[in-house]
């Protein structure tokens, strides 16, 4: 566990203290929360064409595959929303430290 974590203070570490534990040196990856906001605008396009092809899907096509694609759509978005949400509060974060 890291000595923040234990002590109960949330602040990140900064210079070669991001080095010292595991779950710190993954934040390295994260680059200040940049990762989260990039990885929302891609899950947001991905889940527009989704939609998109679920239109285009509703003439000429099965049924069945057109509440596939439907169901596809919802959770596409759900998981845009959950992608953003985990974003802002990762800005929150960085912004606060």
């Amino acid at each position: 566990m890291a000595p923040s974590a234990a002590s109960g203070v949330s602040s990140l570490p900064s210079g070669f203290a991001v080095f010292t534990t595991f779950p710190d040196l993954l934040f390295i990856f994260e680059f200040d929360a940049a990762y989260h906001c990039v990885a929302s605008l891609f899950y947001f396009g991905a889940s527009v064409l989704e939609a998109l092809a679920s239109i285009q899907l509703q003439d000429g096509f099965l049924y069945k595959y057109y509440h596939e694609n439907i169901s596809a759509v919802v959770f596409s978005y759900v998981a845009t929303l959950l992608y953003v949400v985990h974003a802002v509060f990762s800005l929150i974060r960085w912004k606060s430290s």
